[in-house]
């Protein structure tokens, strides 16, 4: 009798940096060295013993790490926010579908995100902005509340120089920051060719509602349009049903979604 794997338990990875960003929000640096078959946009599980787990996309790959940016919210996170440099976390994964870097080559690519939806797509943003050659151009476009609420800050500056950023704030002093939301410089978005223009859009629901609209309006295509769903995931394997969706199941089908199914999943 073949004894099957047991796709609950986790696995123990050294935390090799702690990255503080703001006070809620951090960035774990583990030790992975499977990190080449990580793809951008999948998520792991992070497992605490007595305190339960979470549910965490994968915010960079290195040559044997993989990062996770976390917001301080709950028990769990809490609790995570504890550890530091050379402890150890349980993790199970990686799960769910990414960002296929196949689908953006020789397109022109926008990645729109808002507040911690930069995480999930920071990965994808690195690979190009190291692979430029691979689109026919890279433009970002970011929100945050407040420059006291930013993530990444020295990835933004090396970005700027591999690609167009747009980097907006909810407020702000206007004459140094944009002010406004991202949906506002959709329109200012250089495209030579609509038909084959791609987009990668995360963030809250309601940002990624309309920031989508605002695509569709420019005249992307639906079927150019990528977004991710995480909100609801779980257990991570389909079995708890939280995330289930009419009969989608958002940790096995998604998180990451052509928008021409995604779009029946947003809330």
């Amino acid at each position: 009798m073949i004894e099957e794997e047991n796709q609950y338990i986790p696995f123990a990875h050294t935390i090799m940096e702690v990255i503080k960003h703001t006070h809620i929000e951090y960035t774990f640096r583990l030790e992975y060295a499977d990190a080449k078959h990580v793809i951008p946009g999948q998520f792991f599980e992070i497992s605490l013993p007595q305190f339960g787990e979470a549910p965490i996309s994968v915010s960079g790959i290195g040559e044997n790490s993989i990062d996770f940016t976390i917001r301080s919210t709950g028990v769990v996170t809490d609790e995570l926010f504890t550890y530091t440099t050379g402890d150890q976390l349980l993790i199970r994964g990686p799960y769910g579908n990414g960002f296929i870097a196949d689908n953006y080559k020789g397109a022109e690519l926008v990645v729109i995100a808002g507040g911690t939806g930069v995480s999930p797509v920071k990965s994808i943003i690195d690979y190009f902005g190291n692979h430029n050659e691979e689109v026919k151009n890279m433009q970002i476009i970011t929100g945050f509340k407040s420059r006291e609420d930013m993530l990444f800050t020295s990835d933004f500056a090396r970005w700027q120089n591999q690609m167009h950023v747009t980097l907006t704030f909810d407020k702000g002093d206007e004459s140094v920051d944009n002010i406004g939301l991202v949906t506002k410089y959709i329109p200012l978005l250089e495209v030579e060719d609509l038909t084959t223009a791609q987009a990668i859009v995360v963030g809250p629901p309601i940002m990624m509602k309309f920031a989508v609209r605002g695509l569709l309006e420019r005249g992307y295509k639906e079927e150019n349009i990528w977004i991710s769903h995480e909100r609801r995931m779980s257990c991570g394997i389909g079995k708890c049903g939280h995330c289930r969706v009419n009969d989608t199941y958002i940790c096995l089908d998604g998180p990451v979604f052509n928008y021409t199914v995604g779009k029946d999943l947003i809330d």
